[in-house]
């Protein structure tokens, strides 16, 4: 019977992407993956090379699964609102890409896979530049910074908006990230 890798690589990234984004690099460890993924260690090193390329695939395979699944439709400022909307509600569902990136931020002090993530990150802002044409590159790139920043933050800092708030209310800042983003898009779409 054939090995079938691409399910096993898939199992890893999937039990990597859980311990990575619950406890960060620091605190993963390699022998909860090979147990959740129920593939063997040597396994997890055969395809990923090591602890750090492990968590360099898993990050980045959240945030390639977010830019990806995620067009810019439409033109105009909306379009950009829609976009925060549907990124905040990725962000909702699957928590991990923010608590990866956190995790990056705090122990790695350098984004990992950086290349690659970059490519990604120049296509949304390719499409943002194509909804908002008067925006220039730069402005592209930090409204997309902003919007990706906003939503995250609701995932990796609850404690923040529990404070501020009182209350964990997802539609409100739903709403609220979805008008911030639209004022910033009509704003830079006008320079």
């Amino acid at each position: 019977m054939a090995w079938d890798t691409d399910a096993t690589r898939e199992k890893i990234l999937d039990a990597a992407i859980a311990e990575f984004s619950e406890r960060g690099f620091s605190g993963a460890r390699i022998h909860q993956i090979s147990q959740n993924s129920a593939c063997n260690r040597e396994r997890i090193y055969f395809y990923f090379g090591g602890k750090t390329q492990l968590f360099e695939a898993a990050l980045t395979h959240q945030l390639v699964t977010a830019l990806d699944d995620l067009p810019v439709i439409g033109s105009g400022p909306e379009a950009i609102a829609d976009f925060a909307g549907r990124y905040f509600d990725f962000s909702r569902s699957r928590p991990s890409l923010a608590r990866l990136t956190f995790w990056e931020g705090l122990e790695r002090g350098h984004p990992v896979g950086a290349e690659g993530r970059a490519l990604h990150s120049s296509n949304k802002v390719s499409e943002i530049r194509a909804a908002l044409p008067a925006i220039s590159e730069a402005g592209a790139e930090d409204l997309l910074l902003a919007i990706v920043t906003l939503c995250h933050a609701w995932i990796s800092t609850p404690n923040v908006h529990l404070v501020i708030t009182g209350e964990p209310d997802e539609e409100r800042r739903r709403a609220a990230i979805m008008r911030a983003s639209e004022l910033l898009a009509f704003d830079a779409g006008t320079d």
